[in-house]
């Protein structure tokens, strides 16, 4: 609903509009993935690592509560919820913050929403990189800003992510900026083991 801004109607219509939307697909479109519940627009103006979190998971609370109110499955449900988050500048809050949200996230499915299945305690999220983190004064130093964010998402368990170039705080970024942040990705993934371990910082 808030996430790009672009909403037309008042909170409750636009619930509204959005759980049609998952009825229909959960019923019709058996593969589709229908809602990121995002908190990285929160995040970027200028809401906490603690606040992104809860805004982020009360949200998809009211969005899952409609649809049990409609007769939906919870567990039909779930599994093709993700989410959406910021990662910012402090590296060990944001890991902390990732992993706190998934165990967060799995007991609200449990406990509170009636969950049974497995995969309906995952939390599958996407990340991005805090464009808030970025300066135009010396933009160079942004891939370090970048490499730092994007390695706290990967430590903190994220299932896809955006590394931001160095250069979006001035403008559209480059094709060499933009592969610049796609190389940043690929080196975490293919240099530096921790894909060799299915959580590093579990023990």
């Amino acid at each position: 609903y808030i996430a790009r801004g672009t909403y037309i109607y008042p909170p409750e219509p636009s619930l509204r509009l959005t759980v049609d939307l998952i009825e229909f697909a959960t019923r019709e479109m058996p593969q589709w993935n229908y809602i990121s519940v995002s908190g990285y627009h929160m995040r970027e103006a200028g809401a906490s690592a603690i606040q992104e979190v809860a805004f982020t998971l009360a949200n998809a609370m009211a969005y899952v509560r409609a649809l049990q109110a409609r007769g939906l499955d919870i567990d039909e449900v779930l599994p093709r919820l993700s989410f959406f988050f910021s990662s910012d500048r402090n590296f060990l809050e944001e890991i902390a913050k990732f992993r706190a949200a998934r165990r967060l996230w799995a007991s609200l499915a449990r406990e509170t929403l009636g969950a049974r299945r497995a995969r309906s305690l995952q939390m599958r999220f996407h990340t991005q990189t805090a464009g808030s983190s970025l300066t135009a004064q010396q933009p160079e130093l942004n891939v370090i800003r970048t490499t730092l964010e994007a390695l706290a998402a990967t430590l903190g368990g994220t299932q896809s992510l955006h590394t931001n170039a160095l250069d979006e705080a001035i403008g559209l970024p480059t094709e060499s900026s933009a592969r610049l942040a796609l190389r940043t990705q690929q080196i975490l993934a293919d240099e530096s083991g921790i894909p060799h371990t299915v959580d590093p910082l579990g023990g």
